[in-house]
């Protein structure tokens, strides 16, 4: 305790910041004893979701409502893949310790920088020949959402950061040098392929999200196929920090015997893939539990081969981080037809609810919801109703019969597509929607895959994506950027002896004429969400369309990738947008109250740290992606001017 209280004493004293208590802000004080909040109070920010947690929330107040119009670019890192015509998505949040930003870039590397000016250190490139045994296919695109980091705690000590990447391989690297690890599965690197006991040499499997750190143990989730066809399992996996020995492996399809295993009408449960924690996770550290949020069950869109309701698929599930034991589960959805995953973490929150300050878990969702779990029991703290949903007109599929739609908070997306919900943009837009809906199944919530064609909403991409939330402690709300554009699917026979008996034709999205989403807007949208009371305090537009807005039209939002950051300083920090613009709100209101123009979208969830006195805000700058949007290879970094008052 007296160590921890002269660290934040040194902190607050170097960086001349402190935590700014607004009226609604009095009944929350930072806990005095895990490690994240000692270094999020020095000013770092030491996982992809700030602290280990995933709050996504800093006390830092350097940068606020008063002074945020003055934020300018401090300085601005190139990777060097647009000139080497590379570039390629870059979703990672940065990490910062000890003065050193940690990064990858849109080609799998790791890059080090100097955090106050952005000077390359190191650089790591795990896709060189040498270290590349095997060929082995990328999954999910090779996207890459960030690193963690570890340490031994010794002040001396060792300092590492886990890299995975999406071909199927964890790398230990020292945090200081960029060096492998050499005591560290063989030579620095674990092949993640080992210890199964699936031949997945030509399958897609690898992690595409941070790695989360529980003590000594470093938890993995995959992405990987997910159907028709043979795919790799979605099991999470535990393994010694120091070695790269795997420590344990919890069966996300569980097998005879095994918890859940009934779920899985007959043998549907033997070789069935995906069901994975792909969107990362979160840690209680207190507890060394670690939670995360699982995907569908291959194959995704029909599940006439899988009759149940499919556990763990669609879970909110907490894991004993040391030994795999499952602690609690709960499933947001049964029997997914929709590829609604779970595409992110829970928040690890404190909330008041009927008067007691509970710790809870808050899941946000690709369906437009918001669970929010005791984090001990894995009980709702507000009451889920099952609701009757529709029945599949598909031959063969069983459609659950009932679905889980919390109470509180009311959804933050649309929940369906009706008449009245088409697009109003424009008299021919309309037009052409309506003429498409003719032919298409519509109109009630979970309506499951047709031949006809179904439109799902929300859609693939949500609600809620793997951008996910950030969480105000001070306030209780809850913050999610989110879409609102719809998809059709349509299933399509198979001849008898093909891997299934239907696959689909596409990832169709439902859009006009011009190529704009079919239903009303807003497409893209920011909502804070009081978990206190589960009510929705604000909603506004993420985003726009330039040439929309010069006919007149009020800014619709665009479809977004890259989620929020809150700080102590009044202001939610977003990008995401596909017009390419950085954002500051007003916590409060939603209020817009600063904007940057990016070389290229920021898909990724920023970060925020200080350094030499000085609060920074980086967020990396690529675009391309599921937006198609033009690439550039930035990582930029934002500041108040060195001179400027109440400034470093």
């Amino acid at each position: 305790m007296k160590t921890r209280q002269l660290l934040c004493l040194c902190a607050v004293a170097w960086m001349g910041w402190s935590i700014r208590l607004g009226a609604e802000e009095t009944a929350w004080s930072p806990p005095d004893d895990l490690p994240s909040w000692v270094a999020l109070e020095a000013g770092q920010w030491i996982a992809v979701g700030g602290d280990r947690g995933g709050m996504r929330y800093s006390p830092l107040d350097q940068i606020n409502l008063e002074n945020v119009s003055r934020l300018e670019l401090a300085w601005e890192y190139k990777t060097g893949e647009l000139a080497a015509g590379q570039a390629r998505i870059m979703e990672c949040t940065p990490l910062m310790v000890d003065g050193l930003l940690y990064v990858t870039s849109g080609k799998l590397k790791v890059i080090a920088l100097d955090a106050a000016t952005g000077t390359e250190v190191w650089r790591f490139d795990p896709m060189l020949p040498e270290l590349r045994q095997s060929n082995y296919p990328l999954a999910s695109g090779g996207v890459n959402r960030g690193v963690a980091y570890w340490t031994d705690g010794q002040p001396d000590g060792q300092r590492r950061i886990l890299h995975g990447t999406a071909d199927g391989r964890l790398f230990s690297l020292d945090a200081r040098t960029g060096q492998l690890d050499p005591r560290f599965g063989r030579g620095g690197v674990k092949d993640l392929r080992e210890d199964l006991e699936m031949d997945l040499s030509r399958m897609p499997y690898g992690p595409t999200s941070a790695p989360a750190i529980v003590g000594d143990v470093v938890v993995v989730g995959f992405s990987c196929g997910e159907g028709p066809g043979p795919a790799a399992p979605g099991d999470i996996r535990g393994f010694d920090v120091r070695t790269g020995r795997q420590v344990w492996r919890f069966h996300t399809v569980p097998r005879p015997g095994e918890y859940g295993n009934e779920t899985w009408h007959g043998d549907s449960w033997q070789g069935r893939g995906a069901a994975n924690a792909w969107g990362g996770f979160s840690v209680d550290e207190r507890r060394g539990w670690v939670f995360a949020g699982l995907g569908s069950a291959a194959f995704d869109f029909y599940g006439g081969d899988r009759p149940g309701e499919n556990l763990f698929a669609n879970c909110t599930i907490a894991l004993d981080g040391r030994t795999g034991e499952r602690i609690w589960h709960f499933q947001t959805l049964h029997h997914d037809l929709w590829d609604h995953d779970l595409p992110v973490y829970p928040n690890l929150v404190t909330v008041v609810h009927e008067g007691k300050r509970i710790e809870a878990a808050a899941q946000v969702t690709k369906t437009g919801f918001v669970f929010l779990f005791d984090r001990r029991t894995g009980r709702p703290l507000f009451d889920v109703r099952e609701v009757p949903a529709p029945p599949s007109t598909v031959p063969g599929e069983a459609a659950w019969p009932t679905q889980p739609v919390p109470v509180k908070p009311p959804p933050f997306a649309e929940q369906t597509f009706t008449l009245e919900k088409v697009t109003d943009i424009g008299p021919e837009n309309r037009a052409a929607v309506l003429e498409r809906l003719e032919h298409l199944r519509y109109g009630q919530p979970f309506l499951p895959p047709s031949e006809e064609g179904t439109v799902v909403t929300p859609g693939f991409h949500g609600g809620a994506t793997w951008s996910g939330a950030s969480f105000d402690p001070t306030s209780g709300w809850l913050f999610v950027n989110s879409n609102n554009v719809p998809n059709v699917l349509t299933l399509v026979r198979q001849p008898d002896g093909s891997a299934a008996p239907y696959r689909i034709t596409g990832y169709h999205k439902f859009l006009d004429h011009e190529g704009y989403p079919a239903i009303r807007p807003p497409w893209g949208v920011v909502s804070a969400i009081d978990l206190n009371r589960g009510e929705i305090v604000w909603q506004v537009p993420l985003g726009e369309y330039p040439e929309l807005t010069a006919r007149g039209i009020p800014p619709t939002g665009t479809e977004n990738f890259g989620g929020t950051i809150v700080t102590a300083g009044g202001l939610v920090f977003v990008g995401g947008s596909r017009d390419a613009k950085f954002h500051a709100l007003d916590k409060r209101t939603g209020r817009l109250v600063w904007e940057y123009p990016l070389p290229a979208g920021g898909y990724a969830t920023p970060c925020t740290y200080a350094v030499a006195g000085r609060q920074f805000v980086v967020i990396p700058a690529s675009g391309g992606g599921k937006l198609g949007t033009p690439t550039a290879d930035s990582i930029m970094a934002f500041a108040l001017p060195a001179r400027l008052p109440g400034g470093p």
